[in-house]
């Protein structure tokens, strides 16, 4: 039985390919540039010991980290845990590579499951932090 070529799976790429990516990189970045020229980034005002705002909340990206330590300190815990796992998760022992690159391989489903599920609590965990959470932090519908 003839052995397959691994090379066979992969996509050829081409310059027109490559120029396609750059262009596109040029019109994301030209927009990002020009949509943070015209509208004002949702800062608070310089801080002031005085009039502290409540709840007093992080910035958008690590809201969901202030949501799960108001829960228990202890569960900071958790999350450098899980911070470790995907750091090492590439050297685990049972964790092959991967041998075409597609979405959500079936060799790979616990990789997978793991990361689908941990952005789902984040994102869901930013929402409740973002929009739930009033003053003193109380647990609502704060819309």
């Amino acid at each position: 039985m003839k052995k397959p070529d691994p090379h066979t799976d992969y996509v050829r790429s081409s310059p027109c390919f490559f120029r396609l990516i750059r262009q596109a990189m040029a019109v994301v970045c030209l927009l990002v540039v020009a949509l943070a020229a015209l509208l004002p980034a949702p800062l608070l005002e310089p801080a002031d010991l005085a009039t502290v705002p409540n709840p007093s909340r992080a910035a958008w990206f690590l809201v969901w980290t202030q949501e799960v330590v108001s829960y228990s300190k202890q569960a900071v815990y958790g999350l450098l845990l899980l911070g470790l796992l995907f750091a090492v998760l590439p050297w685990l022992p049972r964790t092959r590579p991967a041998r075409q690159a597609r979405w959500l391989p079936a060799d790979q489903r616990w990789v997978n499951a793991l990361t689908l599920l941990t952005f789902g609590m984040i994102v869901t965990l930013t929402f409740v932090a973002l929009y739930l959470r009033g003053e003193n932090w109380v647990f609502g519908w704060f819309f």
